[in-house]
């Protein structure tokens, strides 16, 4: 059987049978309803970052897949979006045996470091250093239906929900809630909210690479049946309390940029932000809200089930498999050092991995 061929091109290169091609795949396979799979996200990326390649596979002529990332310098790539990317993977042909390791060594990239890919994809699971899981609301009984599920399961989560909105309710001057708010002042807050978050926290602060704040704006910008952007606010008092800029494509929302005001912190608006995006989720008959990986609680709570993410890289230079692979364990022996000091080359390494992963190398 011929391996076929890969080509590597920017989204906007692709031709009309291709992109075609690409969103006949995706609406094929329940896997890939993500936003993050749609073309279009791959196309708001080009607008932010002039790194954004595809990889599109054909064997015997016919189109199989496409594999969108970021490339750098040296044949070094990393998944579409960079650290703004919950999950990703191969978008292949129902069916199609398709090696994400192919396509990287025909399309000349000699080194793919990918994190949350889907561990249903094999060519990922195979090479996975580490596993972790996507949260994932399940909205297709409906938003009562997943009321009624969480309550059984935690029953706490439903009764603090519904003291926080009686508490929301007590406001003289009333609330407005707007799903789909379009005012750039309401951008700029979620960006000076989140950039602060980032600082007050010890995060690497996002927002301070440019080509963050072109994605999230050319994510809002795009309105279609597929795919669209959508930033909603709470606004407490005649103040904003909560923003949340997620996606949506035709049959999944995704969960990706909260933000809220401490003053507020007592009704927690973002969660009542939150359970209104899953609310609307529902009512547009999509399948899951999809809250992304972490160990925090609030996704645990209203999470119907988890979805498997893989993290590694791929070489197809045993070389360079080898030295990935002693660096990597070089790290996580320090990790298990008790001493401080010992720790630290660790940590300056996974901060330097965390910041490049925010710029074109």
């Amino acid at each position: 059987m011929t391996q076929g061929d890969t080509k590597l091109i920017r989204p906007s290169e692709l031709t009309s049978a291709e992109r075609q091609a690409w969103q006949d795949f995706v609406a094929a396979d329940a896997r890939l309803a993500s936003p993050y799979f749609a073309p279009d996200f791959a196309e708001c990326c080009e607008e932010a970052r002039s790194d954004t390649r595809v990889a599109v596979y054909r064997r015997h002529g016919a189109i199989k897949a496409f594999l969108p990332m970021q490339t750098g310098r040296f044949g070094f790539a990393r998944p579409i979006g960079g650290p703004l990317g919950d999950v990703h993977g191969v978008i292949a042909e129902p069916g199609a045996d398709i090696q994400p390791s192919l396509l990287l060594e025909q399309a000349g990239i000699a080194l793919f470091e990918f994190k949350s890919a889907l561990a249903e994809q094999p060519g990922f699971a195979r090479a996975a250093r580490s596993r972790d899981g996507s949260w994932m609301v399940d909205t297709r009984a409906g938003f009562d239906a997943w009321r009624d599920n969480r309550r059984s399961v935690v029953p706490k989560l439903i009764k603090n929900l519904d003291m926080r909105r009686r508490r929301l309710e007590r406001f003289e001057a009333g609330h407005t809630l707007r799903l789909s708010d379009a005012r750039p002042e309401a951008f700029a807050t979620l960006v000076d909210w989140k950039s602060a978050q980032y600082r007050r926290t010890g995060v690497f602060d996002a927002f301070r690479v440019g080509w963050t704040q072109r994605l999230l704006a050319a994510v809002l910008k795009r309105q279609t049946p597929r795919f669209s952007g959508i930033l909603s606010t709470l606004s407490v008092d005649g103040r904003l309390a909560a923003l949340h800029l997620g996606m949506v494509s035709d049959r999944m929302a995704h969960f990706w940029f909260p933000a809220y005001h401490a003053d507020f912190s007592r009704i927690s608006p973002g969660l009542l932000l939150l359970e209104e995006f899953i609310r609307m989720a529902a009512d547009l008959g999509l399948e899951a809200v999809e809250l992304g990986p972490g160990d925090y609680g609030f996704k645990q709570e209203l999470a119907s089930y988890q979805r498997g993410l893989a993290s590694g890289f791929l070489a197809p230079s045993p070389s360079r498999t080898w030295v990935h692979n002693r660096l990597d364990n070089w790290v996580e022996r320090l990790d298990r050092i008790e001493a401080q000091p010992a720790r630290w080359p660790g940590k300056a390494l996974r901060r330097l991995d965390e910041m490049a992963g925010f710029y074109a190398l």
